[in-house]
């Protein structure tokens, strides 16, 4: 330290701050950005640092410390997939979750898994669930949690026995319930069994011998349990209601199992109901010697034949206009006069307008049974956006329509059966019509002839269908059971208020969807699955079901499985005590109800049986968006009956899996991307080549799972990529940790060098960062975190000017020690950040340390340890003050060899000069830290500018503010950098310009050998 150069005042001051305690904390500026602001451009730099390593044909290649591992730079081919199935079986994966499970710590993580269903091959979509969650679970194995996490599966249901009928054709309709039920039961455990292969292969952390299936009896006991529970309470009843019918699957729906096609095309009438008898009000206004009618317009003209009523909307204001065309009078709104008489291609004259509840007490003749009036009613639910105003009312096909009719006492005839055709009821016009095809066609027929249709549009719309069978559905009023919804909504509201949803922004669609949703249907009309616990009298509406019953078939289903329901007599399905009280075993009244409950119900009771403890509530839900109206909802619904409480504390939603332009995938299309395809490889590995399971997981974990997620073969060869990229990283710090004991060796952080104390500093930065994006289930934000650092900080930035340090001097030299301390460190930080995502990687690493015990698995070593005093915000003033100056100097030399320059770095006596000095006590060095860190043949640091210069010099100029102890201490210094091409020559080892002659080694060099 030249201390006659030091300056007097506050800036000497904080030199010695920046020395001692670096000042506090602010916020980093990162090398790798072009300015002169004190921050550095990353770019690959040739120079003497990259020699060495190829410098094949040396003779003092033997007195160089280059790189040893056999950790290998790339695996090709088939090497990444077999690699990590042979990680898989060295590591221990299999027995990683017992493991953690019976360690001794009183933290537990719960991830509840939702089941999948057991109804075919594993596709992209459950790769990106499933790795989430291992993610997940991963990282809190290795912060010390005991994880709980089950797979499960989701058994029953339609989408199963819809797979079993089809692949059977016609042999189905031969079959017994019992026959059905054990062939998706067949069926369902043999794609448990390829779904769960799958899942082990792509690294799913879980004991695999202990999963839960929504089949298991004792699942299904329990389910039992809890339904009695909740119709104890009130919650659960039967009831005459329109619900979603399914006519191509002959059972009720839940909203959750209906998907809307956009494309839908449906016949819509302009319909006339005559008045039959008008409002007291409007009798004054109208001439009874002209007809008058009332106008309607539905897209379902197949409901008409069930209409009770016409409503209004009490509110709004209607109109009298006579039609120029026919001379009829109509009645429809004020607001939709001009449009309904465009659409009809006439003109409607206004004879007279007046309000809505001015319809009150009218009544109008059925457009097809001219015995029959429909009342004009009031209703909230008619709306101005399309049709009249006027609404027709069928209660038996619509959900409005049922409250209107409950609330007037409307007849709900239904005339539409279970197969989607009218019944007879319905007339010999329409008997045994498909309601949706032919009958439609026969209805507007019908309304033709009776002079009541006005006209068919053909109308494209968005409509529901079945999403298992793809086929449009209807709504039909059937015998169902529900669960009161109506009594628990607020609860559940207040409840989910508290809960943490990620994104933020799905608490307010799960909240709107629970506000929409009137009751919750849970019966089906199929036989695989749960059977509702009920037994119906023979001749009367009545029904059987009490705690006696249900806890005698529950603890039958807990042993034998609830085939008993269809296997076992009904007298032995009933207790004893029961039994002689209907009519005992030969005069039973009573006999087994057909219906099954909903598979939502099914999973959604989930948490009773798999959470642990008496609070049975998980720490994280985490699944598609689709789940927001089906498990989420279903799970907090029937724990909010059960307990008033939700099973879950966090909720996190992911999107679903795209095409790589962002289209929905089909085989029509071509473009389903198959797991085990980007794992192994396809037909033609030139095509689709073998990627292994971590390319699929660092996918998974870029992805910004929030939106939509995109696929395919440019974002696989991305991930790929990265992937080759960290090896790179990874395979430079092990082999140049060899003959390194961290324990023995490793230099105290406050004598290391500057630049190496520096990436410790980076380094703690990014251990911070990363532990907080794990936290906040943000994988995407881990990986950019990550690649930052491993390709800016470190490939681009810190190696490029360590390896001059680390293969040329001495083994045990005190700078390359320093080097070798900070890049361990840079190691285990690196390694335990991506071994959530990467664990076959991260595994793969260990395997290959230098240093250390036996190998051992980097999931039972714990999580990032990082010391405090590696955090000084005040050596960034230091390096990047430096850089900014590195930066000037390279950018002057676009593409050429930095080491075979001068440099003359000039600052006016002041804080950074301070701050540089630092980095070069003497006046000029060849070894010093900076020129080690401007990579130039060697550096020059002067209070002022030489009186001598070069002719062919190139002078830059740059300032530097310097913030310091928190922007107390700011200063601007400017700094003056003059090159010059250097007057030595190349070194034959180390090949930097500091040789006296081409055929002598440096001084350095010369040292180092003789010492050897």
């Amino acid at each position: 330290m030249r201390w006659a150069l030091r300056p007097r005042g506050p800036g000497a001051a904080a030199a010695v701050a920046a020395r001692s305690c670096w000042g506090p904390s602010r916020p980093v500026c990162h090398p790798g950005r072009l300015g002169l602001s004190g921050q550095l451009s990353a770019r690959p730099v040739t120079g003497a640092s990259d020699q060495p390593e190829s410098a094949d044909g040396s003779r003092y290649r033997d007195t160089v410390l280059l790189p040893q591992t056999r950790f290998p730079m790339k695996l090709l081919g088939r090497q990444q997939p077999d690699m990590e199935l042979e990680i898989q079986q060295k590591c221990g994966f299999s027995e990683l979750y017992s493991w953690q499970r019976e360690r001794k710590v009183k933290t537990e993580f719960c991830l509840h898994d939702g089941p999948p269903y057991a109804n075919g091959d594993p596709h992209v979509g459950h790769a990106l669930n499933k790795i989430l969650k291992d993610i997940t679970n991963r990282y809190h194995v290795m912060r010390g949690f005991k994880v709980h996490f089950v797979p499960g599966w989701d058994c029953h249901g339609l989408p199963i026995e819809i797979k079993v009928l089809s692949e059977l054709g016609g042999k189905a309709q031969n079959l017994s319930a019992v026959e059905i039920r054990e062939k998706a039961r067949s069926f369902a455990k043999a794609a448990i069994e390829t779904q769960k292969s799958a899942f082990m292969r792509w690294g799913v952390m879980a004991d695999w011998n202990n999963c839960y299936h929504t089949f298991d009896g004792k699942y299904e006991a329990r389910q039992l349990r809890l339904f009695y529970q909740m119709y104890e309470k009130g919650l659960v009843y039967r009831s005459y209601k329109p619900v979603f019918w399914s006519p191509s699957s002959r059972t009720a729906l839940a909203e959750a199992e209906l998907e809307y096609n956009p494309e839908h095309v449906s016949r819509a009438v302009y319909i006339k109901f005559p008045l039959l008898k008008p409002p007291p009000k409007l009798a004054s206004l109208l001439d009874c010697s002209s007809p008058i009618s009332v106008l309607v317009w539905t897209t379902q003209p197949w409901t008409i034949p069930a209409n009770q009523a016409v409503c209004y909307r009490p509110e709004s204001q209607y109109a009298v206009v006579k039609c120029s065309t026919s001379g009829e009078l109509y009645v429809l709104a004020t607001d939709k006069v001009a449009s309904v008489a465009s659409t009809l291609e006439t003109t409607f004259e206004v004879i007279s307008t007046f309000s809505g509840v001015d319809l009150e007490s009218g009544t109008c003749r059925h457009p097809l049974i001219p015995d029959k009036a429909s009342p004009l009613l009031p209703a909230s639910h008619v709306s101005m956006t399309k049709g009249t105003g006027l609404v027709h009312t069928a209660p038996a096909h619509g959900m409005e329509d049922y409250s209107v009719a409950s609330q007037h006492s409307l007849p709900m005839d239904c005339l539409v059966d279970e197969g989607g055709t009218f019944t007879e009821e319905a007339g010999p016009e329409l008997q045994n019509k498909a309601v949706l095809g032919e009958g439609t066609a026969a209805v507007i027929g019908m309304l033709e002839t009776a002079k009541n249709l006005m006209k068919e549009e053909k109308l494209t719309h968005s409509y529901p269908y079945d999403w298992r069978t793809k086929k449009p559905v209807l709504i039909r009023a059937s015998k169902q059971w529900f669960v009161n919804i109506t009594n628990i909504k607020t609860t559940a509201k207040e409840l989910l208020k508290t809960v943490k949803f990620i994104p933020g922004a799905v608490q307010s669609a799960m909240l709107d969807m629970l506000d929409r949703r009137p009751y919750w249907c849970i019966s089906r009309q199929r036989v695989w699955g749960v059977p509702i616990p009920v037994f119906h009298h023979k001749t009367k509406d009545e029904h059987l079901i009490n705690s006696q019953t249900v806890e005698h078939l529950s603890k039958l289903v807990e042993q034998h499985g609830s085939d008993v329901w269809w296997t076992l007599p009904p007298e032995q399905l009933l207790p004893q005590e029961v039994l002689s009280q209907v009519g005992g075993p030969d005069g039973l009244e009573y006999a087994p109800g057909q219906d099954i409950l909903d598979i939502w119900f099914d999973s959604g009771t989930s948490w009773s049986y798999v959470l642990p403890g008496t609070d049975q509530r998980a720490d994280l839900y985490l699944e598609g968006k689709d789940q927001l109206g089906g498990w989420f909802q279903s799970s907090l619904l029937t724990s909010v009956a059960a307990r008033k409480k939700a099973p879950f504390k966090t909720v996190v939603v992911h999107g679903f899996t795209l095409g790589e332009k962002g289209e929905k995938m089909s085989k029509s299309l071509g473009n389903v991307i198959d797991p085990d395809v980007i794992i192994n490889g396809g037909q033609d590995p030139s095509r689709e080549p073998p990627y292994g399971a971590d390319v699929l997981r660092w996918w998974v974990a870029e992805s910004n799972v929030f939106t939509e997620v995109t696929i395919g073969p440019s974002a696989l060869s991305a991930a790929r990529d990265d992937i080759h990229k960290l090896r790179n990283t990874l395979r430079f710090l092990l082999g140049n940790v060899a003959g390194f004991n961290p324990d023995t060796d490793s230099v105290p952080v406050d004598s290391m060098y500057v630049i190496d104390q520096y990436l410790l500093h980076l380094l703690q930065d990014l251990a911070v960062k990363v532990t907080d994006a794990y936290k906040q289930y943000d994988f995407g934000k881990v990986v950019r975190l990550l690649r930052a650092f491993y390709t800016r900080e470190l490939s681009n930035f810190y190696f490029s000017i360590i390896k001059d340090r680390l293969y040329c001097e001495t083994e045990k030299d005190p700078k390359r020690r320093s080097c070798q301390t900070a890049l361990v460190q840079i190691l285990d930080v690196l390694v335990r950040a991506f071994a959530p995502i990467l664990p076959h990687l991260a595994e793969e690493v260990f395997q290959h340390l230098p240093y250390g015990p036996e190998p051992r698995s980097v999931f039972r070593t714990g999580w990032i340890s990082t010391s405090s005093i590696w955090k000084k915000p005040g050596l960034e003033e230091a390096v990047e003050s430096a850089c900014a100056m590195r930066d000037s100097f390279l950018g002057s030399i676009p593409g050429r060899n930095a080491a075979a320059y001068d440099v003359v770095v000039v600052i006016e006596p002041g804080l950074l000069f301070e701050i540089i000095e630092m980095l070069q006590s003497e006046e000029t060095s060849s070894t010093s830290q900076l020129a080690e860190l401007m990579m130039a043949s060697q550096c020059t640091l002067l209070a002022q500018e030489p009186r001598e210069l070069a002719a062919d010099r190139t002078e830059l100029k740059g300032t530097f503010l310097i913030n310091l102890e928190g922007g107390d201490i700011r200063e601007e210094s400017s700094y003056k950098i003059i090159v010059t091409p250097t007057t030595k020559e190349k070194c034959p080892r180390c090949w930097k310009y500091t040789a006296e002659s081409p055929d002598t080694l440096c001084p350095r060099c010369m040292e180092v050998v003789n010492g050897k």
